[in-house]
């Protein structure tokens, strides 16, 4: 099987680093580009980072990116412009830049997901049916740990969970989201999804989805030991994508959830 020539933006944050670290143990892939949003005067495994732009991009036949909305933007804008297939990891867009996205969409093929592990898409599954079943007494609410350097509260593998909540009612999740608490100890649950979430020490990711009618509480929860599991979930969905035609993926799509 010819290697899939891969590009990585993002290269000097904890999932840059990780997926480089990945990407090179996989006989699959091939580590063809490497960029950041600055210069760095070094070589990483004998590449030299560029910044986001046509030429540093024009080898690759799939990206992988795990940055920040404003960045994932910019290199969607030139991987539509060049036909290159785009895996995004990033969390914390807006209603308006997922529309983008869908757009981007509709040119090359675009595999996003808020997290990239089995566990976590399978809990998503998991949530969407107990939601469904659970009647309207049922209240719900989010809870995230991450470690102390994660910048975007509710994390976005709380959003999915709570889209998932919003799946199952058959409700559109951004009316549904409630409240937004940072550290707190303890937080309500709602008619409206509320989300707490806490940053502390090197947590990797700890997710809990509860139900409640104030007689009982249904719990679903993961909880991630190795940052691996993203990049290798990262590298199965750039593997998978390879083939497909432009549209709107999701890891759902990959492990056929139905």
């Amino acid at each position: 099987m010819k290697k899939i020539n891969l590009a990585i933006t993002g290269c000097m944050g904890r999932m840059g680093q990780q997926l480089i670290k990945t990407s090179k143990a996989n006989k699959n892939f091939k580590l063809v580009s490497l960029t950041e949003n600055r210069v760095i005067n070094k070589n990483i495994m004998g590449i030299r980072p560029n910044l986001n732009t046509e030429n540093a991009f024009k080898k690759a036949n799939v990206i992988i990116d795990f940055t920040v909305p404003k960045c994932t933007l910019e290199v969607l804008k030139i991987a539509s412009k060049l036909k290159k297939r785009v895996v995004i990891g990033t969390t914390g867009f807006s209603k308006k830049q997922e529309n983008i996205i869908k757009k981007y969409s509709r040119k090359v093929p675009i595999l996003k997901a808020g997290n990239m592990s089995l566990g976590v898409n399978l809990l998503m599954y998991l949530t969407e049916i107990a939601s469904k079943s659970l009647n309207n007494n049922f209240l719900s609410k989010v809870f995230e740990i991450h470690h102390r350097n994660k910048k975007d509260h509710p994390s976005g593998t709380a959003l999915m969970l709570g889209k998932g909540i919003a799946v199952g009612k058959n409700k559109d999740f951004f009316r549904l989201i409630g409240k937004k608490y940072l550290n707190k100890k303890s937080f309500p649950y709602g008619k409206k999804i509320n989300f707490n979430s806490q940053r502390k020490g090197s947590v990797i990711g700890k997710h809990k989805v509860s139900f409640s009618n104030g007689k009982e509480i249904v719990s679903l929860n993961h909880e991630a030991f190795d940052r691996a599991l993203f990049s290798e979930g990262a590298l199965t969905a750039a593997k998978w994508i390879i083939n497909k035609r432009p549209g709107l993926y999701s890891m759902r799509d990959l492990l056929n959830f139905k």
